[in-house]
């Protein structure tokens, strides 16, 4: 009986040596790690860049990601500035943004709010920090040459609204995407899924990615153990994946929670022409877009004598003046 005994504790170990195998080569590796720095950007706000940054580059469909800073009693904001050609996400972490575009759209997003605006064709907006230091995140996503000049849309959703999913010590919110089975609404012309997850010491996720996706996760607060390394990241890096595998590990092996954002992509494969705000396949389709801007055509003919009222008081400094 002995000898059955010590078959059985053999298979055993094999196949959960097995099942590990399986697991960490199913499971992504990581390319590249790497710090975020304090850059000015807009008037008078601060940005750590993430994708975009020159030792990342843009990474298809992503064409930046930052977090920035700032309160507009301090002077930072982005008044009355144009987009064409793919789709901005904002996500405010903390504080308030205030936004205003030429078709009279206008708002407010707080803490947990999230903006998914499709550009598309132009769009000219202002968007301008609250009294309060503000915190948040903005990613632009690339757009397929047939979505580049529809109208522009908004998918606005409130921290209330938020899909969350959670497990074992790990809270997700879906902003695009699915985790733990569920899923967000949120319509994304190019395949993305953005999740804002949260783990408590000693919790584990595990998060399938569709094969050949582009991957990379940005650590907001915390130290996070990543990939099947088991390689610890600070804060404020960005570790971008290798797209072969089919999901990517994450492990808090610390005494405090740390959150991050995991973010994925279908690449689109096109040619990439950015000048600026505006981001098309050509160089003469970027030509004609500055044509369309100056003359207010083709997308923007709603910026003749169109100044913002957000952008407009914050530049005179009377934006918080009765």
């Amino acid at each position: 009986m002995n000898w059955i005994r010590m078959m059985n504790f053999l298979l055993y170990v094999y196949v959960i040596s097995t099942f590990r195998w399986i697991q960490h080569s199913m499971s992504r590796q990581i390319e590249k790690i790497v710090a975020s720095e304090w850059k000015s950007e807009g008037r008078g706000a601060r940005v750590r860049r993430s994708i975009g940054r020159p030792e990342i580059g843009q990474i298809d469909p992503f064409l930046m990601l930052d977090e920035f800073v700032g309160s507009s009693l301090e002077g930072a904001g982005f008044p009355d500035h144009p987009h064409r050609g793919f789709e901005t996400v904002t996500y405010v972490l903390g504080g308030e943004v205030y936004h205003e575009d030429f078709m009279n759209n206008k708002g407010v997003l707080k803490a947990g709010d999230m903006q998914w605006m499709t550009a598309g064709r132009g769009i000219i907006h202002s968007e301008i920090p609250g009294r309060e230091m503000v915190r948040g995140l903005q990613l632009w996503i690339n757009l397929k040459s047939n979505f580049k000049m529809i109208e522009p849309t908004y998918q606005d959703r409130s921290a209330s609204e938020m899909v969350v999913a959670e497990s074992a010590g790990v809270r997700v919110i879906v902003l695009a995407g699915e985790a733990f089975g569920k899923q967000s609404e949120v319509r994304t012309r190019t395949p993305a899924y953005y999740l804002d997850v949260s783990m408590q010491p000693n919790s584990k996720f595990n998060q399938l990615i569709p094969e050949g996706w582009t991957t990379f996760c940005y650590i907001l607060d915390g130290e996070l153990s990543v990939g099947p390394q088991s390689k610890n990241v600070q804060s404020h890096h960005t570790v971008v994946f290798s797209k072969i595998g089919r999901s990517v590990e994450f492990s808090n092996n610390n005494a405090d929670a740390v959150r991050f954002v995991l973010i994925s992509g279908e690449p689109i494969g096109e040619p990439v022409t950015q000048h600026g705000p505006f981001v098309m396949n050509t160089k003469e389709e970027i030509q004609q877009t500055f044509d369309d801007y100056r003359n207010h055509k083709n997308g923007f003919e709603h910026a003749k004598n169109w100044k913002s009222d957000i952008g407009t008081k914050f530049i005179n400094g009377t934006l918080w003046k009765d």
